[in-house]
């Protein structure tokens, strides 16, 4: 599980396989939002049913929604701006980015357009192994924290590009300890968590990590992504009790999120305990969300569904799960690793 993005993300942005521009559990899934409409009601209305189908996972019938407002209004920042989201959803960069800089030409003074520009530009960078279109991600970063120094989320996607990309793009540690100061005065959570990230990726300290994350479960957030956070480090580092802790402090904040079904499955699955729920969990939790950045991934569901049909020796199960990971994700390392060595041992 892979910090989001979020942060959708729960992001993990890679230049020639050199570097992550951002981390991202999968899911850390910070989500930033819009400002409201600012067209008319018709206007006003679309983009409201744009975002409900955003949100339900519809990306294809949003884009269809703001392209009906787009038409009737073509100066609305905003309908620009979630047209963006739902192509970054559908891993349409170059598209997303063209929408998002149309928001930015009508209300250059948005940060948050500025912070998904950049986005867009790292996903961008990634897919065309690009260091020229890296650094405009960086650029992007800056604008939208110098338009709003209180927007965290930008703060951290700067943190997490000058923490991770290479100088020759950007990269600054100094400038990233800079964002994780600022941060952690504005706000203790976000703190911890950029510490932590901080921690591993320039200090390589994972037990100073640890601790950070172990903090802010001891904050006890008001919100799904900084428990997420916390536990997809315990799970990448084989911390099972911290892992049991980080969920069962979800599931008590956060009861009807579904995503606590998808952690709860992926646990029984790395501890080898109650695969049968494990199994009923991460198929809920593939048949109940939508696939989005922001969230686990339908990619890792499928995999770790692959990783129990593989622990209960049903291999033929297993290679299905996981070419259906890489079908939805080939970048899938995991699952594309595992499903080879099923297709070994058949030879």
């Amino acid at each position: 599980m892979k910090r989001k993005g979020s942060r959708s993300a729960q992001w993990v942005f890679t230049i020639a396989a050199m570097v992550a521009l951002f981390s991202a559990p999968p899911s850390k899934a910070r989500r930033a939002a819009a400002n409201p409409a600012n067209g008319g009601n018709d206007v006003s209305g679309l983009i409201n049913a744009a975002r409900q189908q955003f949100d339900q996972g519809q990306y294809g019938a949003a884009m269809s929604t703001l392209e009906s407002a787009q038409s009737q209004d073509p100066a609305i920042a905003d309908v620009y701006y979630w047209m963006g989201r739902a192509l970054f959803e559908v891993h349409d960069f170059t598209s997303a980015i063209s929408q998002f800089q149309k928001a930015i030409s009508l209300n250059g003074n948005i940060s948050v357009y500025h912070d998904w520009l950049g986005r867009a530009f790292g996903g961008k960078a990634d897919k065309d192994k690009s260091f020229f279109v890296a650094r405009n991600a960086k650029g992007q970063f800056e604008a939208a924290v110098k338009l709003d120094p209180a927007n965290v989320d930008a703060r951290r996607d700067l943190a997490d590009y000058c923490m991770q990309a290479p100088w020759i793009v950007g990269g600054n540690k100094d400038e990233a300890l800079a964002q994780v100061n600022a941060i952690a005065a504005m706000n203790a959570v976000e703190g911890h968590l950029v510490r932590a990230e901080y921690d591993l990726s320039v200090l390589k300290n994972p037990q100073q990590a640890q601790g950070e994350y172990q903090q802010v479960l001891t904050e006890k957030p008001a919100t799904v992504e900084p428990y997420l956070e916390a536990a997809a480090f315990f799970q990448q580092h084989n911390q099972f009790p911290q892992l049991k802790a980080a969920i069962d402090d979800l599931g008590q904040a956060h009861p009807d999120d579904p995503r606590v079904t998808f952690y709860r499955g992926v646990y029984n699955v790395v501890t080898n305990g109650n695969l049968e729920n494990a199994e009923q969990e991460l198929k809920s939790y593939l048949a109940s969300t939508p696939d989005r950045s922001d969230w686990p991934s339908h990619a890792s569901a499928r995999d770790w569904l692959g990783r129990l049909y593989q622990q209960q020796g049903k291999s033929v199960e297993a290679a299905e799960q996981y070419r259906a990971a890489l079908q939805l994700d080939p970048q899938n390392q995991d699952a594309k690793a595992r499903l080879q060595q099923l297709e070994s041992a058949v030879r």
